[in-house]
């Protein structure tokens, strides 16, 4: 019943997402599947998933690149079941050119996940994007779709967004659409400061993308969280599922939940 909802409601916008009932069907399977841990399936309350995929219009017979899966691959766990049989999924990750452990670590995490099912990932292509040493995440002018969910902040914060987004619309083919989920600030949270903290606001993102070379589409509320004051010692971060603070108003920032998020839909001009 959410699912059909929010389909009218994107329609009404003239959004109406491009997935057959079929590739829906499978969002839906694979987000509840038996390779997900129990965790991970939890938080399908705050990530939608199959909402959010039907929106950015995903088929199955895509060539998809998901951008920083990180060293949890929680988007992975989705998108390579979907995609496996009639689609190509790239999963461009970080690589060691910065010498960060944190990007180290978790690109190993994320390799040693994807071995540990084969049946699940093996047809995954393992890929790098890291401005300024790897900037071809897929064969250019390949892709139909590019995923990003919760790094632009990242990426403002090293000062990549530009370089980042120069390669998503490059691997793009002409029509191909970047779907982009990130921590959304109030109106005033621009800049890299804010961006440490995790948040962006929506303007800015849109400006950003737009800059890059992307026709905005169009946003939906299915990430939207209300009750994120976004005014938190740790930023984001002080949210679930990282509760920085530890048992320090644990059970406040419970109640709040997941950060508020946009949602935005790009095209690449024909």
């Amino acid at each position: 019943m959410r699912l059909f909802l929010i389909l009218i409601f994107t329609a009404s916008l003239g959004f109406l997402p491009t997935a057959s009932a079929d590739t829906a069907a499978s969002i839906v399977s694979a987000a509840s599947g038996t390779h997900r841990s129990a965790d991970n399936i939890k938080r399908n309350e705050w990530r939608h998933p199959v909402e959010t995929l039907t929106f950015f219009g995903l088929s199955d017979d895509m060539t998809v690149v998901e951008i920083w899966p990180g060293g949890r691959g929680w988007y992975t766990e989705v998108l390579a079941p979907v995609l496996r049989e009639n689609g190509k999924l790239y999963a461009a990750n970080y690589d060691g050119s910065t010498g960060r452990e944190y990007f180290t670590r978790n690109a190993k995490a994320f390799r040693n996940k994807l071995a540990e099912q084969p049946g699940i990932y093996d047809r995954v292509v393992i890929t790098a994007l890291m401005p300024p040493a790897s900037t071809e995440p897929a064969p250019k002018g390949s892709a139909d779709m590019v995923l990003s969910f919760r790094s632009l902040h990242n990426w403002i914060r090293d000062g990549i967004d530009g370089q980042m987004l120069k390669a998503i619309h490059e691997v793009l083919k002409p029509g191909g659409v970047l779907g982009l989920v990130a921590h959304r600030g109030n109106p005033e949270m621009v800049g890299v400061e804010w961006a440490r903290k995790g948040y962006v606001s929506q303007a800015e993102a849109i400006r950003i993308a737009t800059a890059a070379g992307f026709d905005f589409v169009g946003s939906s509320e299915i990430n939207a969280n209300s009750n994120d004051t976004k005014d938190y010692p740790d930023g984001v971060w002080t949210l679930p599922p990282s509760f920085r603070l530890g048992e320090t108003d644990k059970d406040k920032y419970q109640a709040i939940g997941e950060s508020d998020r946009m949602t935005l839909k790009f095209v690449k001009a024909p």
